[in-house]
């Protein structure tokens, strides 16, 4: 790909004069973010010497430049890096190689490689632009429902292939497509293969395939009030998922509510679907048979904004019936910053699964959100979260999520975050549907981020 990439660049090249091409350059634009970032996890088990504490601090951020553009060609790139320093005896990785430590040590998500810092030239795509048309061709970041960037962490996740947005002229219409053939996840420096990432070493077993690409179409309207959006993501040899998602917003004075509907449906295909029906798969013979329904209602006043949401992901004894997200997606409308937990999208890990995402699971969420700018303390915000998660698998009882965020943005380049993170029973679900709960869960954050 990274051949390709530069190989278009030189043509360009030479199909411009020396003073056009110096031009390009001489007109782009620098862009990146300075981040600091520390982070503590520590759990609590009822059972003898499980409980774990564990935390970092990384420096890093990103560095990119975009060419201006000539006959609507250009050309992006964006180097990413995250750094430890001052890490302890017991590391949190997840700022920096998890994904890597259990791609490349048997699992491992804490040990010496997924502590290592790492830098990866995260973008190198070539754009084209007009006023309907746009394509990208290489490493980019990619934000949809099921395929996301995920910044909440030390650096995003990017993908590897072709995207092509276009604009149906003079009306709210937007179309899309794309083809996908890598993903980096936001712990690791390698581009793997779509499908391979998600299943690691099972790869050929499950798909028939050591490798494979995904493809994805979306239609999307947006007017004033009403914003529609549907998305097909077809994985190859292994699963076919629908997203769907109706939302209106709405003024009466000086109120603005928002209402949402969305909707999932996922199918395992191809030799998965006769993989996984047999007894000694790693499903335990269930097919991907999964479908979700989230809601969310709403109404902001000035600086005020209250949220209430709700899910449910249907159960169904006789097939997988949790949502697959091995590439950071997390779309249901009561999602936490602790669902959809990190090992979800490491390698290999495809088949699990995390709270609200369960077969079986019923999740309410509710959400107060409080600018103080009326104060004359201008950028400051506070978000209060708690979502209870509920399901007849979950021995230990209801996961309950308690989030708490202070937020301080001094302008447009400098941010500030404080978070708190208090779950009890957090819970996951494995390949074959068995569940594990800790007793207690809590996490801290400190982020400073610098835009330029």
């Amino acid at each position: 790909m990274s051949k390709i990439i530069l190989s278009s660049l030189a043509c360009l090249s030479l199909a411009y004069s020396v003073d056009t091409f110096t031009d390009i350059f001489k007109e782009g634009k620098t862009y990146g973010n300075i981040k600091y970032y520390y982070i503590q996890t520590d759990k609590q088990n009822n059972q003898p010497f499980k409980d774990s504490s564990a935390n970092a601090n990384a420096m890093g951020g990103t560095l990119g430049f975009k060419t201006a553009a000539y006959y609507g060609m250009s050309g992006q790139a964006t180097f990413m890096t995250t750094n430890g320093f001052h890490l302890e005896n017991s590391v949190d990785t997840s700022i920096l190689s998890r994904d890597s430590g259990v791609r490349l040590d048997n699992g491992n998500p804490s040990g010496k490689i997924a502590q290592e810092s790492f830098s990866v030239l995260g973008e190198a795509f070539i754009n084209y632009h007009d006023e309907n048309l746009n394509i990208k061709y290489g490493r980019q970041i990619l934000k949809t429902p099921l395929i996301n960037a995920k910044e909440v962490r030390m650096l995003p996740s990017t993908v590897q292939g072709t995207t092509i947005k276009y604009t149906l002229k003079d009306t709210n219409f937007v179309f899309g497509a794309a083809y996908l053939s890598a993903f980096k996840q936001r712990t690791s420096y390698k581009f793997i293969n779509i499908i391979k990432h998600t299943l690691g070493s099972n790869t050929k077993k499950i798909t028939g395939k050591h490798s494979g690409n995904l493809y994805m179409v979306n239609m999307n309207y947006d007017n004033n009030h009403l914003h529609a959006s549907l998305y097909d993501y077809y994985a190859e040899n292994f699963l076919n998922s629908w997203y769907g998602k109706l939302e209106y917003t709405g003024v009466e004075g000086k109120y603005i509510y928002n209402l949402g509907l969305e909707g999932i449906v996922q199918r395992s295909i191809g030799n998965t679907n006769e993989y996984l029906a047999q007894t000694d798969s790693m499903t335990n013979a269930k097919k991907i048979n999964a479908e979700s329904i989230s809601m969310k209602s709403e109404l902001q006043y000035e600086e005020s904004k209250f949220m209430l949401g709700y899910s449910y992901v249907t159960s169904d004894d006789t097939s997988h019936d949790s949502l697959v997200l091995p590439w950071d997606g997390t779309p249901l409308y009561t999602n936490m910053i602790t669902s959809n937990d990190l090992f979800v999208s490491n390698y290999g890990k495809g088949l699990v699964a995390d709270s609200i995402y369960i077969g079986g699971t019923q999740s309410f969420k509710v959400a107060y959100t409080q600018g103080y700018d009326f104060t004359g303390s201008e950028g400051f915000k506070t978000t209060l979260s708690y979502m209870i998660a509920d399901n007849d698998k979950f021995t230990k009882g209801k996961q309950k999520d308690f989030n708490i965020v202070l937020s301080y943005q001094y302008d447009t380049h400098l941010s500030i975050a404080l978070k708190g993170i208090f779950v009890k029973n957090n819970t996951s679900a494995s390949a074959n549907g068995t569940i594990s709960q800790l007793d207690d869960f809590q996490q801290y954050r400190v982020i400073a981020n610098y835009k330029f």
